[in-house]
């Protein structure tokens, strides 16, 4: 029995746990084994992994009742947005999926941006474009991008798209460094984003959901180009 480094041995435990259940070891809907038999099984101490069960609680992958035990939830039918950061990580094809639906809304966003956008919102779109040119490295001009987006979202006046758009990035954010590909050269992530900003500071609903459809089609052609999936 292989023992866990102590020194991550929670975040170790949580990460197979978790494995171990998205990828059907432990099916929907059934219990665990008893904290006792599993706790041998991983090579860990009962109180280890009571704090890792607890993640996973949290997380929404678990739920435990007393005097019943822990059971394996159903995520695909109970659970919410917030478990798609752990999925990406765990499975990079969710980012696929991920990516259709940021088309979908980013499309609808910019749109609504360019109808809804006041003097404020255009002035600080215009700064956060220029941020992402001047940015010194990929990381830093992925992150600037991220802000552009996210002014974006508050120029339509509405939080839910705000909200929506927080969702997206946290998807994919934590596995960033590998999508860096549309973010290399700041010059070119600002050409390509640039044409976005430009008809909604001119109010084009139109030419706004076209740029979007442009920006977000190349950047997400980069990224996955980048990780080996072929479109």
């Amino acid at each position: 029995m292989e023992t866990l480094p102590r020194t991550t041995v929670v975040e170790t435990l949580e990460g197979r746990l978790q494995e171990d259940i998205l990828e059907g070891r432990h099916p929907v809907g059934s219990l665990l084994p008893p904290e006792r038999n599993l706790a041998a099984r991983y090579g860990v101490t009962r109180t280890t992994l009571k704090h890792a069960l607890e993640r996973l609680v949290q997380a929404g992958l678990l739920e435990t009742r007393h005097g019943v035990g822990t059971r394996v939830r159903d995520y695909l039918r109970t659970g919410g947005a917030d478990l798609l950061p752990m999925l990406v990580r765990q499975a990079p094809a969710w980012l696929e999926e991920v990516f259709e639906v940021r088309r979908s809304v980013g499309a609808l966003i910019a749109e609504r941006a360019a109808l809804r956008a006041t003097a404020r919102h255009i002035a600080e779109l215009g700064a956060l474009l220029e941020a992402v040119r001047a940015a010194e490295d990929a990381d830093t001009a992925q992150l600037a991008d991220a802000e552009v987006h996210r002014a974006l979202a508050r120029a339509t006046g509405n939080r839910v798209y705000v909200l929506l758009t927080n969702t997206l990035f946290n998807a994919y954010l934590p596995v960033r460094r590998q999508l860096a590909g549309p973010f290399r050269d700041a010059g070119e992530a600002h050409a390509r984003l640039e044409p976005l900003v430009r008809a909604v500071a001119a109010r084009d609903g139109e030419a706004a959901r076209r740029a979007a459809d442009a920006y977000l089609e190349a950047t997400e052609r980069i990224m996955l180009s980048d990780l080996g999936i072929a479109r």
